[in-house]
């Protein structure tokens, strides 16, 4: 069992496999948009199958740290967190408001260039909310632990 003042490196090596994850599933959309070629049924279910699975990821990424784990832990670790990690949880439902809200509007705007360009920025705002909202929860973990992950900028 690691003491209070030790980094626990299978909850970092978590934080850091679960936040790659998430990542690559954003770079799969991003891709998905940036394919080459024209705006084809094939394309657009190809980007609706790559939003369903982030959302689906997403939503169980959420549930794990509402349920506790790192930031649980951080708090435990260092009280005084308890604020920002509120604040973290507090953004999860918006978040997935916000994602919902970019695969509903591509599944029920026309096949249009119009509705493709839209579609692609609503991603966009909402991955760098997402970006945000990690760079939140790495800046916890690392006050929490006290352990520099090579996440911050």
């Amino acid at each position: 069992m690691s003491s209070i003042d030790r980094s626990d490196p299978v909850i970092l090596g978590h934080v850091l496999a679960e936040h790659r994850d998430l990542f690559n599933l954003m770079l799969c959309v991003r891709s998905s948009f940036a394919a080459a070629g024209g705006l084809t049924p094939d394309r657009r279910a190809a980007v609706l199958a790559s939003l369903h699975h982030l959302r689906d990821h997403l939503c169980d990424h959420f549930n794990q740290e509402e349920e506790g784990g790192f930031l649980e832990e951080s708090v435990a670790r260092m009280p005084r967190l308890s604020a920002a990690v509120r604040s973290i949880l507090c953004q999860h439902p918006a978040l997935l408001a916000e994602l919902d809200r970019v695969i509903a509007d591509l599944e029920s705007a026309p096949a249009d260039a119009a509705s493709w360009t839209r579609a692609d920025h609503a991603f966009e705002m909402f991955s760098a909310h997402m970006t945000a909202h990690e760079r939140s929860e790495n800046a916890v973990v690392q006050e929490g632990y006290n352990e520099d992950l090579g996440l911050m900028e």
